[in-house]
């Protein structure tokens, strides 16, 4: 009888290509999990950035013919979300299409993530505003930039906009900032003691919990994410912002984005992407789209 299913199914090509596409994608997942999980396995880089866990591997996307010796351009820091890294979309998307459009990117690995220097087990959102205030200082010294924005993408928008809060506080303004998903609700995950499937008293939180089988986040992450001003720092910045969330994303709640909006006050606009989840894989081209427009209108492009 089972052989007979599996006749059937080996003959039925639709059939078929959604199994080989649902192993595909599982295998991958868990290839990209392991590898960004094998932290203590890093080899060192060469990187002139540096953030409190050491070197931060980063890559730059220059408009095609540009030439950093005589032209100028504005560029874009782009912030991954946790447990991801740079060489994960949208951020190779985005630094693809900003291009097009005459407009230089940085995208980076936070520290513990992807090729960065230190452990995912002791990253926290502080270590992170600093590894972003880094590469914003490198940014800010190359001759050929002219013009920075931010852009984060869930836990690298809690970033992007707190890194934008504390430069403006610091009498430094970003050209724009846009934030895809934000997830903020990682200080209610961790102030109720559940992060993805890990569960913790959040008092009194272990050395670390395990997420999504390979990650650990540890006790000084648990802790200190609890008492985050995320709005609060976030709103000292008052430029222009882009708030894009996927009506689809099980992940971070469209309330982060909301809440977003009610401390920016009507210098944010937010756009609700119809049908988009949270990795941003069913409507990709609309969010870079719509990131590309907002990013020429402030530069002016």
């Amino acid at each position: 009888m089972y052989l007979r299913r599996i006749f059937i199914l080996t003959n039925n090509s639709k059939a078929m290509k959604k199994i080989l596409v649902c192993l595909f994608l599982i295998l991958t997942g868990l290839f990209c999990l392991v590898a960004l999980g094998a932290s203590e396995r890093k080899a060192p880089i060469k990187s002139p950035i540096k953030g409190p866990e050491g070197a931060i591997y980063y890559k730059i996307t220059l408009p095609k013919g540009f030439d950093p010796a005589t032209d100028r351009c504005p560029m874009v820091i782009l912030m991954h979300g946790i447990f991801a890294s740079q060489s994960i979309n949208p951020m190779p998307a985005l630094a693809k299409e900003l291009a097009k459009a005459g407009i230089a990117s940085i995208r980076f690995d936070f520290n513990g993530h992807g090729k960065s220097q230190g452990r995912m087990q002791d990253m926290t959102i502080e270590k992170e505003l600093a590894d972003a205030r880094a590469v914003w200082d490198y940014v800010s010294r190359l001759p050929y930039v002219e013009g920075i924005g931010l852009l984060g993408h869930s836990q690298g928008g809690v970033v992007a906009s707190m890194t934008a809060g504390r430069l403006a506080a610091d009498g430094i303004t970003p050209d724009g900032v846009v934030l895809i998903a934000p997830g903020s609700v990682i200080k209610d995950a961790c102030q109720a003691g559940k992060f993805f499937n890990a569960r913790f008293d959040p008092a009194d939180p272990p050395e670390f919990v395990r997420c999504l089988v390979f990650m650990k986040l540890g006790r000084e992450y648990l802790l200190t994410t609890q008492q985050l001003d995320i709005y609060g720092t976030a709103a000292a910045y008052q430029g222009p912002v882009l708030l894009l969330h996927g009506s689809r994303d099980g992940t971070v709640p469209m309330w982060c984005s909301e809440k977003f909006l009610e401390a920016y006050g009507n210098h944010a606009t937010l756009q609700v992407v119809e049908g988009e989840n949270h990795t941003i894989t069913r409507h990709r081209k609309e969010v870079v789209a719509s990131t590309v427009a907002f990013f020429k209108r402030v530069f002016g492009k």
